[in-house]
Parts: structure tokens; sequence; C-alpha cells
């Protein structure tokens, strides 16, 4: 068989410069790289993250270059080019065959074509001049940071010992890490399963391996068969942070609230073991989301109540499908910024409106008071958020307590940042290892 001729790096700067102004509109990274052809899609997702990574300096670099902002095609596709090569030591090719491949890029383009004189002018002028220019943005925060400015602020505000700790962090690769499913295996074994494949990993949290490098999911032992799930370390810590204390002999009801895709779900039936009466409600509001859950479930071979419903609005759904009856134990990762997984979605920095921070903690709080009727006396409700702003964690969970009397705070691990290092400074025996930015408050209700 001929092997498939390579894909031209033009075509490549084309499609990842049309994913970068669809963000820019306002789209989703991943529907952005959806609407790209699947045999560049590999190479575009690599080449559109390192762009998003360094979004900020482009955009430095091009206002002086430029005067004027371009049309926002030729804008696109400029700061693309700028991104890839204004580090050579970052860059994924040569500063020059990068400018050489975005010109050819532009005289292909039907939107850029006639700004194509212009976007060679430029990054001629940026090769001839990088150092100085570099040197010119490296004093804004915006090139510094590759974040808005309000998002600066705001962390500088929130985290005033680790706020660049924070930054610093999402401009990283996030690591691969794996939740050993222990009905099946044990760290230990799997570790030794991915050696035989020559695969490193480390131990993250309990349950957890973190891979020194990643790979696709085809290629882990067992992973059809339900050995493992792709799951970052932070996310692994709110089941057992749940059911710790909880008798798992004995007939338990347990929602997981917002919970696509399913791996907090599945977590929980996989320390509760093979036959043990829990009975585990997965609440999902999107249709599409939801289906993901019943298919994480039916690959661990677990089996859990999944209904298409608004947390929010108990009086859908309680009664009609969970009788009425009081939950033991309520998990609520509620709907947030995801300002704590910027580094495994590049794109969430450059589509979030600080305005978004006050709406979605409008919509935390109305998920919490509309759950915790719904726990029994004595029951506890987890709420996390992959955030690392305090108006969706600490403050969030403050209100609430001075809200409810009947309300009180568990030991919790409360703001994680992302990296591996929380609250008090870097922590070297951080037993959850790298991992992304996250929020736990475990709320007990009084037995009266």
């Amino acid at each position: 068989m001929t092997a498939a001729p390579p894909i031209a790096l033009w075509r490549q700067l084309i499609a990842v410069a049309g994913a970068l102004q669809a963000i820019r509109g306002g789209k989703s990274g991943t529907a952005a790289l959806a609407a790209v052809d699947a045999a560049l899609r590999p190479g575009v997702q690599a080449l559109l993250f390192q762009v998003l990574r360094q979004a900020g300096r482009a955009e430095a670099l091009r206002r002086r270059l430029a005067a004027r902002t371009p049309p926002p095609a030729a804008d696109a596709l400029l700061c693309t080019a700028l991104a890839l090569c204004w580090n050579p030591q970052e860059s994924p090719y040569e500063p020059f065959t990068l400018v050489n491949q975005a010109v050819e890029a532009a005289k292909h383009g039907a939107a850029t074509r006639a700004q194509a004189s212009f976007i060679n002018g430029c990054l001629r002028r940026f090769l001839r001049e990088r150092d100085t220019l570099v040197a010119a943005t490296d004093a804004e925060p915006l090139a510094r940071w590759n974040h808005p400015a309000w998002w600066i602020k705001r962390l500088r505000q929130d985290h005033p010992r680790h706020w660049e700790q924070i930054l610093r962090a999402n401009n990283a690769h996030a690591p691969m890490t794996l939740r050993v499913n222990k009905q099946k295996s044990t760290p230990a074994q799997y570790q030794q399963a991915l050696a035989a494949i020559n695969l490193e990993a480390n131990a993250a949290g309990d349950s957890g391996l973190s891979l020194k490098q990643a790979v696709p999911v085809q290629s882990l032992p067992g992973f059809a068969e339900g050995w493992v799930s792709v799951q970052d370390a932070a996310a692994q810590i709110a089941a057992p942070l749940l059911l710790q204390g909880l008798d798992l002999s004995q007939p338990l009801r347990v929602l997981d609230a917002c919970a696509a895709p399913g791996g907090k779900t599945a977590h929980l039936l996989e320390l509760a073991g093979a036959g043990a009466p829990l009975q585990v409600t997965a609440l999902e509001i999107d249709p599409a989301r939801s289906a993901r859950i019943g298919d994480t479930l039916q690959r661990l071979g677990l089996t859990a109540q999944v209904l298409v419903a608004d947390a929010a609005r108990p009086q859908d759904w309680w009664r009609p499908h969970c009788g009425g009856e009081p939950f033991d134990a309520i998990l609520l990762d509620a709907p947030c910024t995801a300002s704590g997984i910027v580094r495994r979605h590049p794109d969430v920095r450059w589509l979030r409106r600080e305005s978004d921070i006050a709406q979605l903690a409008a919509l935390q709080a109305q998920i919490l008071a509309a759950l915790w009727p719904l726990l029994r006396p004595g029951g506890r409700l987890l709420y996390c958020t992959c955030s690392v702003f305090r108006a969706e964690g600490d403050t969030q969970v403050q209100t609430f307590l001075a809200h409810n009397t009947d309300a009180r705070l568990l030991p919790s691990p409360g703001h994680l940042i992302p990296g591996g290092a929380d609250k008090a400074g870097a922590v070297p025996d951080n037993p959850w290892g790298d991992h992304d930015g996250f929020f736990y408050a475990l709320l007990q209700k009084s037995p009266q």
C-alpha cells in the first residue's frame, strides 16, 4: 500500500487560523476542531493548542507590526504564525519555514489572498527585528502570561501568593492520568502492565497513575475491558471524599448531579465494589452529554440510573424517578468557568468573560439551594468545581454556610492549585501528583 503523502504545512496553518478565528468569535475549541477535515485534525489540534497558549504574545507582537487591526481572517493567520515562531526554542518548525508557509496559506485562502503581501511584510519584518519586538512586549502582562488582563487581575486577588504559579501551570501541558478500576486491578499491577509495553507511570493518589507520555487510549492494556479510565488526579478525589466514613455494606442512595461524562459516577460504583447496595442516580441536563455517561458505565460494566434532567429543578425528576426519598450523599460537580483546566482546554481563557463568573456563581448557588433539601439529616453533600476562582469555591461555600445553619463544613481540600502545589506553597509529597485546578468542600447536614 502506498503511504499517504505528507500534509502541506500551509494547509494546516489555514485550518489552525480558521479555528482561532472561530474561537475568537465565541465557538469552543472542541467545536472549532470538529469542523476541521479529519485527516488534518491531529496535526491542527497540536498546532492550535500551541497557538492558544501563546495567543497573548502573538497579539501583542501583531499590534507592534500593524498600526491597524487587519481583517479577522488575516489577523488570525498572522497571529497564528507569530504564536508559532516567536520563540525559536519552542517552535515546531524553523521560523523561516513557518513564515514561508504562512504566506503560502494566505495566498491559498479566499479570505486572506488580498492581504498576502501585508502578511508577508509583517512576518519578514518580525524575522529581522525579532529580539527588539519580543523585548518590547515582555513588559505587557497579556504577552508575558498569555491570559486576558481581567483573568490575571482576578488571580492576583484570589491567590496573591500563587497567581504566577497558576498562570505558568496553565501554559504547560497537562499529564495523562489514569484511574485504575480496583474491581479489576490495582495501581501496582497496572503499573507493571504498562511497564511491560514500555510505558512509565507514577502514582497519583490512591487509584491513579500519571503517564510520563500520553498515548491513545486504545493502546492502554485492558482499556476496552474497563481496567482503567482517563481522569485527572484532582477529579479522582471526589468519590473517595464523599464516601469516606459511610458504611458501604448498607443500602445508600447517592446523587451525582451534573454527572457527564460519568467519570465520578463510575468511580463511586468502583469504590463501592461489586454487589454493594449502592444506588447511584446520575443527572445531566444535556442529552448528548448524558449519553456519554451511559457509554462510560457500559465500558466499565457498571449500572446507575441516568436521567436527562436539570439539577436546579428537582420538582421535575425527584419524585417521578427517585420516589421522593432523600439521598444519603450528593455529589455536585457544579457548572463553572473551567478556570482550573485551562491547560487541557487552552481556548477557555479566550472564550470566558469576567461577567461569566458572577453568572455561574449565581447558578451554582441556585443548584446548591435546590439540592440541599433532598439530603437526609446527617447526610453529606460534596460541592466541587474545576475552577480556581474563589467566587466559585470558597466564597460560594462560605455564603452557603452563612444562610444554612443546618450545614457544617467537614475537612476538605478547598482550592487545589493546578500543577501539583497547593495553598500553603509547594508540597513535594503532594499525594495527588500533577493535577488540575479544583475546589472541594464537604458539607454535612445536621442530624436533626
